[in-house]
C-alpha cells in the first residue's frame, strides 16, 4: 500500500488526459470531507463538509477545509457535487461560495433543502441542480451517474465519475441495511453493472472498515426504543442527530403508539425536521407534533422531547439539561434516551452528560446499555462484499481515521486489488491517474481552517496554543516602571497573577530575583525595553516551572516615565 511521507513535494504537471484527485479533508479525520477530481482543466468538487473543534481547539466553532489549493481555480470548477445532507459533508459549503457564489450546487432533494436553508442564513441564493439516483449529468468533462446508497439520512447517493481519462466511485458514507426504514436499499445491481463497464478508482467509506461483520439494521432497534415507552414512568428526552430524520421517525411512532406527544427542542432540530416533513421524508402521525409550551402543560407522563445534544456539545440542550441552565428541570423518574453513536473525541463530554443527568434522578438510556443506535456506515464485511462486486483496478479509502483507512486498505488487498494500487493518502497528498494505474503524484498545502466568531482563517495554531495556555496553566503579568532619562528602575516589579491556587504571596519570592535580574541587565548595558521583557519572562518562567510546576503565560510590560 501507498503511504504519504512528508517529503512529498507539490505535484507536477497533470499528464496529458489524465485524472487527478486532490482530497482537501476527510482523510485521517472523521468530518470536513472534500475532494477535488481535475480534468482537462475543470474541477469538480465532491462534498465540502465541516469538522467540529475538540477541546484542544479552544474558542473556535468550526473547521473548513482548506480552500487555498483551488482558491485561484474557482472560474474552473463546474459543480459541487454533495453526496448527502449531514453537516460533515455540507457544512462548509457556504464559506466555499462565500469566495464565488454561482458554483452550481448538485445533490438530492432533501440534501439540496438542507443546503439551501444553511444558504439562506448567510443570504446567498445558490444554483442548484436537483438529482435522483440513476440520474446522469454532464458537468463539463464529468459524466456523473448517482447511485443510490442507504444511510442514517434519506436521500444519500453514491456518484460514478466517467471521464476520458478513467472513471471514480465515491460511495460517500454508505451501509448495506438490506431492510431500510424507507425501503430505499443501496443499489448493489447498479454496482455491478458499473463493475463489469470498469472502476479505475474507487473511493470507499472507511469509518466502520475496523468493525467486523455486517452493521446492524435501522429496524433492529424499534424494539429497545418501544421498551423505553413502555417503561418510562415519567418524561422521555430524546438526543439525536439533528438530520437523523429516521430515529426521530421511530421516536414519533413510539410516541403515537404509547399516546404521548411529542415537542422538539433546538434551532437545527426543528429546521431539519420541518424541512424532511415539508418534502415528505418524515411522516408525522397527526396529533403528535406539539410546540414546547403546550407539552409542558401536559401530565409529565405524556410528554416526549426530541433535542440536540447526543455528542456532549456544551451549548446544546441536553448539555444545558444536565447543567440545569435549562427550562426543562431533569428530575427523578425521568428517562433520556441518547439514541446515537459516538463520534471520536467526544467520550469525555458525552460521559459528563450522562454522569449529570444520572446525578439529577434521570435513568440515562445510551448504546453501552442498550441497543438504541446504529451507525450509518458500512463494516468490514460490506466493504468485502463491495470490492468483490466492484473488482475496482485502484482503491482510495476515505472519510475515517488513520486506523479506518488501514484497515479499508487491507479489506481492498486481501480481495485481490495489488497492494501498490491501494492509495493510503491523507489530506493535501494528491492522487493521478493514469491510463488506469494511480499513483501519489506530490501534496498541495492543506491545513485546517478556523472558524472563529466572525473571522474565518485568522485563527492559527499559535493562537490557539495560547488560549490553552491561558485556560491551563493560568497568567503572570509584571509590570515595571523605569526612569526614561537614567534607565533605572523606577517602580516595581508589580505582580499579578490569574489562575494559580497559590495565593499571591507565592510570588513574592520571584520579585528580588527579579530585581536583580534587571539591575545585572542594566549593569550589562541592556536599555532595550523588548529585552529586558524577555529577562522578565527567563526569570518568572524560570521560577514558576521549577517552584510551581506550571507554565504560564507570562506578559511582561516596560513603562518609561
Amino acid at each position: 500500500m501507498s503511504h504519504p511521507h512528508p517529503e512529498l513535494t507539490a505535484p507536477g504537471p497533470l499528464a496529458d488526459g489524465g485524472v487527478r484527485v486532490i482530497p482537501l479533508g476527510g482523510l485521517g479525520e472523521i468530518g470536513r470531507n472534500m475532494a477535488v477530481v481535475e480534468h482537462l482543466g475543470k474541477l469538480l468538487v465532491i462534498d465540502c463538509g465541516v469538522l467540529f473543534p475538540e477541546e484542544h481547539h479552544p474558542g473556535v466553532d468550526l473547521i473548513l477545509p482548506d480552500f487555498g489549493p483551488i482558491e485561484d481555480r474557482l472560474d474552473d470548477v463546474v459543480a459541487i457535487v454533495l453526496t448527502h445532507g449531514h453537516e460533515d459533508h455540507i457544512g462548509a459549503v457556504p464559506y466555499l461560495l462565500r469566495l464565488k457564489n454561482d458554483i452550481p450546487l448538485v445533490g438530492s432533494q432533501l440534501t439540496l433543502a438542507l443546503v439551501e436553508a444553511k444558504l439562506k442564513e448567510h443570504r446567498i441564493t445558490p444554483l442548484t441542480l436537483g438529482v435522483h439516483e440513476g440520474q446522469r449529468e454532464v458537468l463539463g468533462p464529468f459524466d456523473c451517474e448517482f447511485i443510490a446508497v442507504n444511510h442514517s439520512i434519506p436521500d444519500a447517493l453514491a456518484v460514478f465519475v466517467r471521464t476520458s481519462g478513467g472513471t471514480i466511485l465515491h460511495t460517500g458514507d454508505f451501509k448495506m441495511d438490506q431492510i431500510p426504514l424507507d425501503d430505499r436499499i443501496t443499489d448493489l445491481r447498479a454496482f455491478a453493472r458499473i463493475g463489469e463497464e470498469g472502476v479505475d478508482l474507487f473511493m470507499v467509506d472507511s469509518t466502520n472498515a475496523d468493525v467486523p461483520g455486517f452493521t446492524t439494521p435501522e429496524r433492529e432497534i424499534s424494539p429497545a426504543i418501544e421498551r423505553v415507552f413502555h417503561t418510562a414512568r415519567r418524561r422521555i428526552i430524546v438526543a439525536c442527530f439533528s438530520s437523523h430524520v429516521h430515529r426521530v421517525q421511530q421516536v414519533l411512532d413510539a410516541a403515537e403508539e404509547s399516546g404521548r406527544k411529542v415537542a422538539m427542542v433546538g434551532r437545527s432540530m426543528l429546521r431539519n425536521m420541518g424541512i424532511a416533513a415539508e418534502l415528505g421524508y418524515l411522516k408525522v402521525p397527526d396529533g403528535v407534533l406539539v410546540d414546547l409550551g403546550l407539552l409542558t402543560r401536559l401530565p409529565d407522563d405524556q410528554q416526549v422531547l426530541i433535542c440536540t445534544g447526543s455528542q456532549g456539545e456544551p451549548m446544546a440542550a441536553l448539555s444545558r439539561m444536565a447543567n440545569r441552565d435549562h427550562k426543562i428541570d431533569v428530575g427523578e423518574g425521568d428517562t433520556v434516551l441518547l439514541a446515537s453513536s459516538l463520534i471520536p473525541g467526544n467520550e469525555n463530554a458525552v460521559y459528563r452528560v450522562i454522569d449529570g443527568l444520572t446525578r439529577l434522578g434521570a435513568t440515562v438510556v445510551h448504546k453501552g446499555n442498550a441497543l438504541v443506535h446504529v451507525s450509518g456506515h458500512a463494516s468490514a464485511g460490506e466493504l468485502l462484499y463491495c470490492y468483490n462486486i466492484l473488482r475496482p483496478r485502484n482503491v482510495m479509502p476515505v472519510h475515517g481515521e488513520w486506523r479506518h483507512l488501514v484497515a479499508n486498505g487491507h479489506l481492498a488487498v486481501q480481495t485481490g486489488v495489488p497492494r501498490e494500487r491501494v492509495m493510503l493518502a491523507e489530506d493535501g497528498v494528491v492522487v493521478d491517474l493514469v491510463d488506469g494505474v494511480a499513483r501519489i503524484a506530490g501534496a498541495v498545502d492543506c491545513g485546517y481552517v478556523y472558524v472563529d466568531g466572525m473571522l474565518v482563517g485568522a485563527t492559527d495554531e499559535t493562537m490557539l496554543k495560547d488560549r490553552r495556555i491561558l485556560r491551563d496553566e493560568g497568567f503572570v503579568t509584571v509590570i515595571v516602571v523605569r526612569d526614561a532619562s537614567s534607565g533605572a528602575i523606577a517602580a516595581g516589579p508589580e505582580i499579578q497573577t490569574r489562575g494559580f491556587a497559590e495565593g499571591q504571596e507565592a510570588f513574592e519570592r520571584v520579585r528580588p530575583r527579579l530585581v536583580t535580574a534587571l539591575e545585572e541587565a542594566q549593569a550589562n548595558g541592556v536599555i532595550d525595553s523588548y529585552q529586558l521583557q524577555q529577562v522578565i519572562r527567563r526569570t518568572v518562567g524560570s521560577f514558576v516551572g521549577s517552584t510551581l510546576r506550571r507554565r504560564p503565560m507570562i506578559i511582561p510590560v516596560v513603562i518609561d516615565a
